[in-house]
């Protein structure tokens, strides 16, 4: 079993009509989109989204995509898709779990792999800008902070 990544976020979604095939079952180029979203609103808790990545004159490409399927989502279902935060040093790694809202059974696993290209030259970065990885330490930071008591 996959370890779960130091930070993460719970997205829910409903399975449109447009994503589903005559047997009312989500077509598997689909699922992409998914994760997707589940890894926007874990660049928006980190505090460096794609519109900060290209401000700060970097794009970040998919490298690597792996799904794996283990049942079919349709039409109509509530999915709740988990993003983990695995790897952020010198690519960005994020695990995802595709699960039914109702149930909790898990329906999809996925992970992808980006890396940062300069904007102004197309070269591949080695490492992540420290731009991204000072984002998610202080997210990390903040994430480890105890809430405030309100006795």
């Amino acid at each position: 079993m996959r370890t779960h990544g130091v930070l993460h976020v719970d997205t829910g979604l409903t399975v449109p009509f447009f994503d589903v095939d005559s047997m009312d079952v989500v077509w598997h180029g689909h699922y992409v989109k998914y994760p997707e979203v589940a890894r926007c609103a874990l660049l928006d808790r980190i505090g460096h989204n794609y519109d900060d990545m290209k401000a700060a004159g970097y794009a970040w490409p998919v490298i690597d995509l792996q799904l794996r399927y283990a049942r079919a989502a349709r039409f109509g279902q509530r999915l709740v898709v988990r993003a983990d935060l695995v790897e952020w040093c010198n690519r960005l790694k994020i695990h995802y779990t595709l699960t039914d809202a109702a149930s909790g059974e898990r329906l999809t696993r996925a992970s992808t792999v980006q890396v940062a290209v300069r904007l102004a030259d197309s070269a591949m970065q080695l490492e992540s800008p420290a731009c991204f990885t000072e984002a998610v330490e202080r997210c990390l930071a903040g994430a480890q902070t105890p809430e405030p008591s309100h006795d």
